[in-house]
């Protein structure tokens, strides 16, 4: 599910760095909605990042 059907972004890992500077895993989420769009001329329901419903690179069903 984590993944956007447009642009494929998905988790990306990196560190939490306290101020002391120590290091701890943590994960970038993207920021996922469930969207009725149209596929193929046919409505379909896909994941999509808000970046692309933003960008307008979703034609919404």
């Amino acid at each position: 599910m984590a993944k956007c059907a447009v642009c494929g972004k998905t988790t990306v890992f990196g560190n939490n760095v306290s101020h002391s500077h120590r290091r701890t895993n943590r994960k970038f989420k993207p920021n996922l909605k469930s969207v009725r769009c149209i596929v193929n001329g046919a409505r379909k329901k896909q994941y999509v990042c808000t970046a692309c419903l933003r960008s307008g690179k979703v034609e919404r069903a």
